[in-house]
């Protein structure tokens, strides 16, 4: 209930303030300095509202899918001319398919690529490298100033623990890049600084963004994985041979039965 509110907040504009809310100002009083209602015409002029982003997972087990949500702010007309990059970095406890990428790239699902040129798909967490991945959000239909996209993500095998029968995975906030066809005044209140990466997808070629500051409404995104217990390693490794042995016997047994075999 507590995530539909903060979609719907984040799918809503933000009200103006009230009168009440308004500071106070005197029109008729000699003595108000004039530098007062310079500095009334610029914050009105000026268009500053903190670019909201909100992540999460969704599914459990091992496949999850990590969704994310950005608003670049209310009463900006330039947005549908805008760009969305946003970059995460991936612990050693996740990965992402490029296959499942591929795919989903092809069928216009989500538009993502991996930084590193190759990525181990069977490495458990502890032999895993961290990595990068760029994901490009697309418009959302409900609402002009948003962009969304979603990210699927597959937990790695831990080491078994002597207790605890779970491990936590920790996915921190990303960093968000910016970049606008048309002038954007409003992008030199939140740009940080200018980075060169892939245009989109389609186009590899270089293209300048802007590095953008932003509120995030839940801090860093933490998953929990199960894992084994160092108990039950002797027991998991005796079983685990016996079915190898068994299943073993039967496919030599079903292929000497079906096959003909001539000399």
């Amino acid at each position: 209930m507590a995530l539909a509110r903060v979609r719907l907040w984040l799918l809503l504009p933000e009200a103006e303030p009230s009168p009440r809310e308004q500071p106070s100002r005197s029109a008729t009083s000699p003595m108000a300095p004039p530098r007062l209602s310079e500095e009334a015409g610029l914050s009105r002029n000026t268009n500053c509202s903190e670019i909201i982003l909100l992540q999460e997972i969704v599914k459990d087990g091992f496949h999850r899918d990590l969704l994310i949500k950005v608003k670049l702010g209310t009463s900006i007309e330039n947005s549908p001319t805008c760009s969305v990059l946003i970059k995460h970095h991936l612990p050693t406890g996740l990965y992402v398919d490029p296959y499942e990428l591929a795919s989903l790239q092809e069928h216009n699902v989500t538009e993502a690529m991996i930084i590193q040129n190759t990525v181990d798909l069977e490495a458990p967490e502890y032999l895993s490298k961290e990595f990068d991945v760029f994901v490009y959000a697309k418009s959302d239909s409900q609402c002009s100033e948003c962009f969304k996209t979603f990210l699927p993500v597959h937990c790695r095998y831990h080491q078994p623990e002597e207790k605890e029968q779970r491990a936590f995975v920790m996915v921190k906030n990303p960093e968000l890049f910016v970049r606008c066809y048309n002038d954007f005044p409003s992008l030199n209140c939140w740009k940080q600084s200018d980075v060169e990466a892939p245009c989109s997808m389609k186009n590899k070629h270089l293209c300048k963004w802007s590095s953008v500051k932003y509120q995030s409404v839940n801090q860093n995104v933490i998953l929990q994985v199960p894992v084994g217990l160092k108990v039950h390693h002797f027991l998991v490794c005796v079983v685990t041979m016996l079915v190898t042995i068994l299943c073993s016997g039967l496919i030599f047994r079903a292929v000497l039965k079906h096959s003909h075999f001539s000399l």
